[in-house]
């Protein structure tokens, strides 16, 4: 799970992504790689802010990428399941 806080006024991001891992991996592990995967979503998730897309859009977005990235590196295609709040 990708969970984050968008501002509802101004679709700005106020906190996160936090990802969440239930039987992926075993988190202590692979810190570099769950640190790395929240930078990469974090990217991704700027390039939405500066084009003002809707949250549906967005989701899609932080889903692609993640699962791109997690392709990659570990050959494993998990259920991504993104979540956003707005404030």
């Amino acid at each position: 799970m990708v969970v984050m806080t968008v501002d509802k006024a101004s679709g700005t991001i106020v906190s996160g992504p936090d990802i969440i891992s239930r039987g992926f991996v075993y988190v202590r592990a692979a810190e570099d790689l769950m640190e790395e995967a929240t930078s990469v979503v974090a990217a991704a998730l700027s390039k939405c802010e500066d084009k003002h897309m809707n949250w549906n859009h967005m989701k899609g977005v932080v889903r692609d990428t993640l699962r791109n990235y997690i392709w990659q590196k570990t050959k494993r295609n998990p259920m991504i399941l993104p979540i956003i709040m707005e404030i």
